[in-house]
């Protein structure tokens, strides 16, 4: 059957050795050329087709990148995957998915196997990459990039956007139009995303006479994380006007949980999220974010993955993108009486 014979095969046929086979693969090494035609001869009547991970072994590239991703279902990361298989594809390369499931163990799995099946590099989307599979990786020079965060105490090519200044972006949108007491719904704090999110707000907003820690109400990143999390902030501050969510998907789940309870957005409370997801767009009504440039995210890291590989470089890099605030109607300026 085509593609199943093996080195060993081609070199039996050919009455040569399968170092032999694989010099006249590899091109490496003088093989006279009586002996190169009975190797193709015997590789044509087997129908072999070398394998790139084979090859990788003798020291070529497979042409094979690999993407690991905390939650494929989260609508930010199909984008991202998009443009990171794009840039690879136009450059000549393959992208693998995995999908850790935000779990440490999984993506330690998924990092030997890669690392078995001769990727030539990793892109890490995921949230739980430790420093002892950093130091692995970096042993076994094999390249990687992050997209979001460093790992603590490793230098490493981390890119990312402006999140601080964006989350100050959003609180000071919402004063603009009139908010007199805004809330924050934040994402897991282990996430340095999120924890740069919350203190742009808690920066912004903590000289006004109204700020208190507890409107700031933990959401998860998750959808149904922001429609629990409005109903504890409401319980504690029933008279809140503007809420700020970490992410565009709690957002969803605020604006569901208003709805809910019969509260206008924005005439009685207006909402912004982060990320510039395309369901922001779908939503009712359509959700004001600060978006990021997540394909631009996703190609520059294949990019930079991808130089790494060609050029052997393995100096680190931090890559930071702006930000930019889409105005919707859920933060329309309010007309007051």
């Amino acid at each position: 059957m085509k593609g199943m014979a093996t080195i060993r095969d081609v070199a039996k046929l050919a009455g040569v050795s399968v170092a032999t086979v694989s010099r006249v693969l590899n091109k490496n090494g003088y093989v006279n050329k009586e002996t190169e035609q009975k190797v193709v001869k015997a590789m044509q009547q087997l129908q072999y087709e070398p394998n790139a991970v084979a090859r990788g072994l003798a020291g070529k590239q497979t042409g094979t990148i690999a993407l690991i991703l905390p939650d494929i279902s989260n609508p930010f990361f199909p984008e991202l995957a998009r443009g990171i298989e794009d840039a690879a594809q136009r450059l000549g390369f393959t992208v693998i998915l995995c999908n850790s499931d935000d779990q440490g163990q999984k993506e330690k799995s998924y990092i030997e196997v890669l690392r078995k099946k001769y990727v030539d590099g990793i892109i890490f989307a995921s949230n739980t990459l430790g420093q002892e599979e950093v130091v692995q990786m970096k042993q076994s020079s094999l390249p990687f990039v992050i997209l979001d965060r460093a790992v603590a105490n490793q230098v490493c090519t981390v890119i990312r956007c402006n999140n601080y200044e964006g989350a100050k972006m959003a609180v000071q949108h919402l004063l603009d139009i009139g908010c007199q007491k805004i809330a924050h719904i934040y994402g897991p704090q282990e996430l340095i995303t999120a924890r740069e999110r919350l203190r742009g707000y808690e920066e912004t907003v903590k000289g006004f006479p109204w700020y208190s820690p507890s409107l700031m109400v933990p959401g998860s990143f998750r959808f149904d994380g922001g429609l629990q999390a409005v109903e504890e902030l409401l319980r504690l501050h029933p008279d809140v006007d503007g809420i700020f969510a970490g992410n565009d998907l709690m957002a969803l789940g605020v604006l569901k949980g208003l709805k809910r309870k019969g509260i206008a957005v924005p005439d009685q409370i207006a909402v912004c999220g982060f990320d510039g997801i395309s369901l922001t767009e779908i939503a009712e009504p359509e959700l004001t974010t600060v978006a990021q440039p997540i394909y631009e995210m996703g190609a520059m890291a294949a990019e930079v993955l991808i130089k790494k590989i060609k050029t052997g470089d393995t100096n680190p890099g931090l890559f930071e993108l702006e930000v930019r605030l889409i105005q919707r109607d859920s933060t329309r300026k309010r007309v007051r009486g």
